[in-house]
């Protein structure tokens, strides 16, 4: 299979947002209605064609007035009369309210389709946004207008100035419709209401914005970022299931982004905030923790981000039944918080991160997904070579011995690929700390040196093969850098092997010539390729096993 920076579209597109690389990219701007302009289109083509129309009707009665003093066209539409208007105001009032039915008709059930099938916060969201209030406000107050207007007007008293301002709401009314379920639709677009939701749960937890007035109240801010927090988790999930990858991904990555925002600003909250509330407690999440567990969050100030990560554990597993191409954005996501906290030198929540990996390989093997064990172990990789770029050299011997373990598990599950797969990163990691001279290369390699075991099964014998071919292509980078002696190491475990399987394993590195795998991967390099320098090495390493 093949190895190499993973190239999917999402990656690229969040090139450099953690660790230091480049900006967490910014967030959406805010949609803003374009209720004016389609408010004014709307109008001019109403009032240009009554316009042209009572114009040409005047002007036919001036010439049907001749030899009169005839009224011209103004004179005619303010000549009001009672009787006239009263059977025009109650068939007003009977529009405008037929008007307020239809609005709430239809956004009483987009909203409730909506919060059915991406989140139940949609519904609250809507009903607290100022525009949404102000134009179903101003509907009621249109039809409440025009029924009163409609019972003023008598025989012997016109109210002009009163029937003139009821025509205008009424035809603002009018006008609105149309604009504003354009508005409502743009308002339930999934991607601005997962926006909108990892921002007020950001303003949850900084207490500015909508809540602002919960600023001294922590129990409540906490309570509402982990409301929040659940709401994105729960779009993640229902879209999974219905196949809905772009609106998944975009919860996942509202999480990430939130995740990586806070580690820069938890700084600067107060210690009660890393506290758990009673109210905060009483989430299904935390009541399963041990008490020990909870409080070591507590000590360790990592419980939000403990949250988005458990979030995480949730739709990963979620993925594995019917979405596995987002397992993989999770890992990604998982890999940016990481690498977030280790620029911000966050190490506690570096080490709940390596924890959660494990958890993600633990669920694949359970699940007998290679495939995302594969994408799991590569990401898991970028994350130990990262943290051997900044000198955290024992946390990257523990997740050598994690990948060495679950290599070992997989083994036993008769998963070989998983195996190979795995030894051939721990021999990646090991290349990397050599070049890096890093102070935990030597375990490092001791830990790739013991992945491989005698093979009782078919499966099994092919696992250790390729385990093997992974310890003969780290031995030929020692002997292309100049370092006989930790290639002698590698040599010096294999001399138990048949000489037959290492004469193949020999054959089949000679003979792949092309650097990509011929099929379509996400790492791109196939296993088993060897630059040619590496490949003189070959016969000079089995001299050594003999």
């Amino acid at each position: 299979m093949g190895e190499g920076e993973v190239s999917t579209s999402r990656e690229q597109g969040r090139a450099g947002t953690a660790g230091g690389a480049g900006a967490i990219p910014a967030s959406p701007p805010r949609w803003r209605p374009r209720l004016p302009a389609g408010i004014a289109a709307l109008l001019a083509v109403s009032l240009l064609l009554f316009a042209v129309f009572w114009l040409l009707d005047s002007a036919y009665l001036g010439r049907r007035t001749a030899g009169t003093a005839p009224l011209d066209a103004w004179q005619l539409l303010v000549a009001l009369d009672a009787e006239t208007l009263q059977n025009a105001l109650g068939s007003l009032a009977q529009v405008v309210v037929a008007v307020l039915g239809i609005a709430i008709t239809v956004v009483s059930i987009v909203v409730q389709l909506a919060a059915t099938r991406y989140t139940p916060r949609i519904a609250e969201m809507f009903f607290r946004d100022r525009t949404n209030l102000a134009i179903m406000g101003f509907f009621v107050v249109s039809c409440i207008n025009a029924v009163w207007v409609s019972i003023v007007v008598t025989s012997g008293f016109v109210p002009r100035a009163t029937v003139a301002m009821t025509t205008v709401v009424v035809t603002a009314s009018l006008l609105l419709l149309i604009p504003y379920f354009a508005y409502v639709f743009a308002f339930l677009n999934p991607e601005k209401v997962i926006a909108r939701i990892g921002h007020q749960v950001l303003d949850a937890v900084l207490a500015r914005g909508t809540a602002r007035r919960c600023r001294g109240d922590l129990q409540l801010r906490q309570a509402s970022c982990v409301a929040g927090l659940e709401h994105l988790s729960d779009i993640a999930i229902n879209t999974l299931a219905q196949k809905d990858k772009i609106i998944a991904t975009d919860a996942v990555t509202a999480l990430r982004d939130f995740a990586v925002k806070y580690l820069k600003t938890k700084e600067g909250l107060p210690p009660d905030w890393f506290v758990i509330g009673p109210r905060t407690r009483g989430n299904p999440d935390f009541i399963a923790l041990a008490p020990d567990s909870l409080l070591a969050l507590e000590r360790k100030q990592v419980w939000v981000e403990w949250k988005v990560l458990r979030h995480f554990r949730s739709v990963f597993a979620e993925a594995l039944q019917h979405l596995p191409e987002l397992g993989h954005v999770v890992a990604i996501e998982t890999r940016y918080i990481a690498e977030e906290a280790l620029r911000l030198d966050d190490r506690e929540v570096l080490v709940i991160s390596i924890r959660f990996f494990n958890t993600y390989v633990r669920t694949a093997i359970n699940q007998a997904d290679v495939r995302a064990c594969y994408n799991i172990f590569h990401q898991y990789r970028l994350l130990a070579e990262h943290m051997m770029r900044k000198g955290h050299t024992d946390l990257v011997l523990e997740s050598g011995r994690c990948i060495a373990y679950y290599s070992q598990t997989a083994h036993r599950s008769d998963l070989g690929f998983v195996t190979e797969t795995a030894a051939h990163d721990l021999g990646v990691l090991c290349e990397r700390a050599f070049e890096h001279a890093a102070s935990c290369h030597d375990a490092l390699l001791g830990i790739f040196l013991e992945v491989d075991k005698e093979a009782e099964t078919r499966a099994e014998e092919q696992a250790l093969r390729g385990v093997r071919k992974a310890q003969v292509k780290l031995a030929t980078f020692y002997l292309a850098k100049g370092a006989p002696t930790h290639a002698d190491r590698i040599a010096a475990d294999m001399r138990a092997e048949k000489p037959e399987r290492l004469a193949s394993i020999r054959s089949e590195f000679l003979a792949v010539a092309e650097r990509e795998f011929w099929e379509v991967t996400d790492r791109g390099v196939n296993f088993d390729f060897l630059e040619d320098a590496r490949k003189q090495k070959l016969d000079e390493f089995f001299a050594r096993v003999r």
